[in-house]
């Protein structure tokens, strides 16, 4: 039983002699290399292992010198770069030559007084002018027996639209015949008489009664032929058509509406058709109560649309004196002269009003103002064709000219005409540096 326990510890003692021998040997190695160093420290010659170290740091130098040295070739290169024509550009500035400022189709302007014609615009139609607009009615009931005139046709003042027969005129007609001959007949009586009462032959109150019956006579006469000219009609000889009514224009124009054909019956007050002469029409346009007070008869007038690249001239012919119950708002009109018949009623127009002058003491051109962020800016003239941003502080504009409430004195040269490219120019410009 004892056997085992004695080989155990025999080979545990064995185990720790051998550690022992092993950091024994480990110590030793430590000491020579301590020696090692220490006298290559004082001169001695180093062994081959040690040139080796030597001429590894030696090239590691070396490498990291030339390194520096391109490093440094590398920022001359883009100091080099960034100068361009040996002068760095000031930041926010932008120099052009003179053939890109013509090929930009960009100007130099001066600040400076000016005088603003503003106006204001309303939305309108064009419409009718009611003035030379005509809606044609018979006048007379009947039946239509021929209806020359056709829709869009341009007629002359006194040509022939219609032909109606009326049984209403045929009897008008012949009431003013009935009194022509009650007339005559009035007319011998009385001459006989006169000359009876003249030879004392009939009493003068024969005579008096045969005056007062000729004068009843052209009363009656009178009365019939004012009828038929009410109604457009004349009296006709003998006893012809009596019923022939001929519906003529009233004015030169265009027939824009036709609401009658051949054999159709209409009644008196019917419009069968309306005439308007379309070489003057009006643009209407609706005046807010806040604006009556800049809106008067009279008024120079400019009418756009967007329809077509054409303006027209005009003035202010009628402001309404009464407000809308809806829109709370007054009809006004411009009379345009329309020769050639572009302005149409019902195309939809701009109508601007012009307004007193308005003096600025300084003011630029629209188009040299650009929008930039939550400002606007110019760009200022600088010697040598650069140009720098410039912020403003805008007022009153005309469309043409804006006023300069800061930001700019007078003579201050800037650009103008297409000055987006500055703006893009310098925004491209202005990334770069960011980046």
């Amino acid at each position: 039983m004892n056997e085992p326990n004695q080989q155990e510890n025999t080979t545990t003692m064995s185990i720790s002699n051998k550690q022992k021998a092993a950091m024994a040997a480990i110590i030793a190695a430590g000491l020579l290399s301590a020696g090692a160093i220490l006298w290559r420290g004082d001169g001695a010659t180093a062994s081959p292992d040690s040139h080796g170290e030597e001429a590894a740091h030696g090239h590691a130098e070396e490498k990291e010198h030339g390194h520096g040295e391109e490093k440094g070739h590398d920022e001359e290169k883009t100091h080099a770069s960034d100068t361009g024509h040996g002068e760095k550009e000031e930041a926010g500035t932008l120099k052009l030559t003179a053939q890109q400022l013509q090929a930009a189709g960009i100007r130099i302007a001066t600040a400076g007084p000016a005088t603003l014609q503003s106006s204001q615009s309303f939305p309108g139609e064009i419409r009718l002018d009611e003035d030379r607009t005509a809606h044609v009615v018979p006048v007379v009931a009947g039946v239509a027996q021929a209806v020359p005139a056709q829709l869009g046709e341009t007629v002359k003042k006194g040509q022939l639209l219609a032909v109606i027969a009326s049984a209403g005129l045929s009897e008008q007609r012949s009431e003013l015949l009935a009194a022509e001959q009650r007339r005559a007949l009035a007319a011998q009586n009385y001459e006989r008489e006169k000359k009876l009462w003249e030879g004392r032959i009939s009493a003068q109150q024969d005579y008096l009664a045969a005056q007062a019956a000729l004068r009843e006579a052209d009363i009656a006469v009178s009365n019939a032929s004012q009828r038929l000219q009410a109604v457009g009609a004349g009296a006709i000889a003998g006893t012809g058509n009596l019923n022939r009514f001929e519906l003529r224009a009233p004015q030169d124009g265009v027939v824009i509406e036709k609401h009658l054909s051949l054999g159709e019956a209409v009644k008196e007050d019917t419009t069968v058709f309306t005439l308007s002469d379309l070489r003057s029409v009006w643009a209407e346009f609706n005046v807010p109560a806040q604006d009556l007070g800049r809106v008067q008869s009279g008024q120079k007038a400019i009418v756009t649309s967007s329809a077509f690249d054409e303006k027209a001239l005009g003035e202010v012919a009628y402001v309404g004196a009464l407000l809308g119950e809806q829109t709370r708002t007054a009809k006004a009109h411009v009379r345009l002269e329309n020769p050639r018949t572009a302005w149409r009623p019902g195309l939809f127009v701009s109508v601007a009003l012009a307004q007193e002058p308005v003096p600025c003491a300084i003011a630029v051109p629209v188009d040299a103002v650009q929008a930039q962020g939550e400002q606007n800016v110019v760009f200022l003239a600088l010697p040598g064709n650069e140009f720098k941003t410039q912020a403003v502080k805008l007022g009153r504009s005309d469309g043409k000219n804006v006023e300069v409430l800061d930001g700019l004195a007078p003579g201050a040269q800037l650009a103008s005409g297409n000055t987006f490219v500055i703006k893009s120019e310098l925004g491209k410009s202005s990334a770069a540096h960011t980046h």
